[in-house]
């Protein structure tokens, strides 16, 4: 590894420190660099609060020495004014005369521009520098900002001989308490969480990270005709719900229906309404039909599949997919398949 990847790589240990709490922006990490010794390093902590670059420089003990340094980052600087003072402005006005990237930033707002305000004042950059593990660590951004829908991870538990539930409306968890506590840190990670009707109506599943710390995500419900109770636990107040449906818009407490055309494109209408939220990550845990939806228009990005020793002999089948396996992972008696979809 050479040197630029050495400190790149840093940026991207930083960089994943941000994970679950600065969305809908991304996760960047950078690095100053003086004569071959790390002068100063920061990372974007929490959604509205200070940029990578910004906590990196702040954290430099001699500024004199940034006259003469690097800045390492693993996306793109960003060029327009928001919450926070543009990062490319405040690396010219201390005056770094090299910078080394990542990632471009494919938000309109930067797409470039970041990059080519710091040339045209003179400053020597370096892109593309461990780009493809710069990308896969903003998958969820790159993706919302590229497709224009929210990062997609499916979520099943299957038994040994491949049946996901059984045949009659009855619960039944495959997975154990480690597994629980693991799928319950997920949801702090994801800004959103979507099954259909069936799954609340058996399951009375609240969809809230009960069993970890953290924010939950926002609850979406595929409900066509309104016909779930209000008692489900899915309507607490315990997090905000958003329900699909054919029959009404309207607010009622946390809880907002939204209609949309049910004899249209379903998986579109909902991911197309989450953009418009700035939902960047879904988390689908709905049963076998709401998951075969989006498989079968390649609407998803990963799949996390828990393998159980149940069998079942009989009941729903799981999914069946052939993708490219990224990790493997014992969890006591299940085995926990994180799959990517290079085709979406």
């Amino acid at each position: 590894m050479n040197p630029h990847e050495l400190y790149m790589q840093r940026c991207l240990d930083l960089a994943a420190q941000g994970f679950g709490a600065v969305a809908p922006n991304p996760m960047v990490g950078c690095v100053l660099v003086h004569e071959d010794r790390i002068i100063g390093e920061g990372y974007h902590q929490k959604f509205g609060e200070a940029h990578a670059e910004v906590n990196a420089i702040n954290s430099v003990e001699n500024e004199a020495l940034l006259k003469d340094a690097t800045l390492y980052v693993n996306l793109e600087p960003c060029s327009h004014f928001g919450k926070t003072l543009p990062c490319a402005d405040l690396i010219l006005q201390k005056k770094i005369p090299r910078v080394v990237i990542g990632s471009y930033d494919p938000n309109p707002q930067v797409a470039g521009r970041g990059i080519k305000k710091l040339r045209e004042a003179g400053l020597e950059v370096f892109t593309e520098v461990l780009k493809k593990e710069a990308d896969f660590l903003n998958r969820r951004f790159m993706t919302y900002h590229t497709k224009h829908r929210p990062y997609i991870i499916l979520k099943w538990a299957q038994s040994v001989d491949g049946f996901m539930a059984l045949n009659e409306p009855k619960q039944f968890w495959f997975t154990n308490e480690l597994s629980k506590k693991l799928m319950h840190k997920w949801r702090t990670e994801e800004q959103a969480i979507l099954v259909g009707r069936h799954t609340v109506e058996v399951d009375d599943c609240e969809l809230t990270a009960r069993l970890w710390p953290g924010k939950n995500p926002l609850r979406v419900v595929i409900d066509r005709r309104l016909s779930l109770p209000r008692t489900k636990k899915i309507f607490n107040e315990e997090a905000k719900t958003l329900v699909f449906n054919e029959i009404e818009t309207t607010q009622r407490g946390s809880t907002q229906f939204t209609k949309i055309d049910f004899t249209g494109n379903v998986p579109a209408q909902i991911l197309s309404h989450l953009y418009s939220l700035e939902i960047q990550s879904l988390t689908i845990e709905g049963g076998p039909i709401t998951l075969q939806h989006f498989l079968e228009q390649n609407l998803w990005d990963e799949a996390r599949i828990f393998c159980t020793t149940h069998q079942l002999k009989t009941g729903k089948l799981a999914p069946a997919i052939q993708v490219r396996l990224i990790e493997e992972l014992k969890l006591e008696t299940n085995t926990l398949k994180t799959l990517l979809n290079t085709t979406a």
